[in-house]
Formats: C-alpha cells, structure tokens, sequence
C-alpha cells in the first residue's frame, strides 16, 4: 500500500537535501520503499520563518524558505508509522537546541 509523509520545512537546498536524507536513512533498513519525492515551493507555512527569526535572532535566513516535502512510500501501516517517527526524532533530537531546519510534520 502507498503511504505519504509529508513535512513543511524551512529550509535552503543544503538543509532539504539533509531532511531528504534522513527520510532515506529511516526508510532503508525496513521493508518500504521510496516510489516518489515531490518538493512543493512556495507553500503558506510562514510560520516556520518566524520560528527561524525568533531561534536565530540576528542571524540571516540566507536563502531558505518554505518547502513541502512530500514522499511517497510503499509500505506496511506499521512501517509507516516507524519512519515517520523516525525521521521526525532525527530532525529534533530531545535536549535544548533550535532546529538547524525548523519543520512541522503533516
């Protein structure tokens, strides 16, 4: 069965290349399989640019900004469920930090 994940993102090319990669990461040594990635720019996520400005005060943006990124997986419910949680511990591990890639998952 076909299943999607979905993350908005504040990010530039690095910072999606990055997220992409933890999607593959988690995806690898289970029984799913990436079908599609698609990249939806521009999306209406401002708020994860405000998030940016307020956990890197007087820092510039450079060129990020707000990305859907949407994968497709073949995959188990079960599975589904795995990766997602994976990437999403991956993108804000527990501990004070700011997000290198603030995000929110659909």
């Amino acid at each position: 069965m076909t299943r999607d994940l979905a993350f908005g993102l504040y990010a530039d090319e690095r910072g999606l290349a990055d997220v992409t990669k933890l999607v593959e990461a988690a995806v690898a040594p289970r029984s799913a399989r990436i079908v599609a990635a698609t990249v939806i720019d521009p999306c209406p996520y401002d708020f994860l640019a405000e998030q940016w400005a307020v956990e890197h005060p007087g820092r510039d943006s450079g060129t990020r900004r707000t990305v859907e990124l949407r994968v497709r997986l073949t995959c188990s419910l079960r599975t589904w469920r795995f990766v997602r949680r994976a990437v999403i511990t991956s993108l804000c591990p527990e501990g004070p930090h700011a997000c290198a890639v603030p995000w929110f998952a659909l």
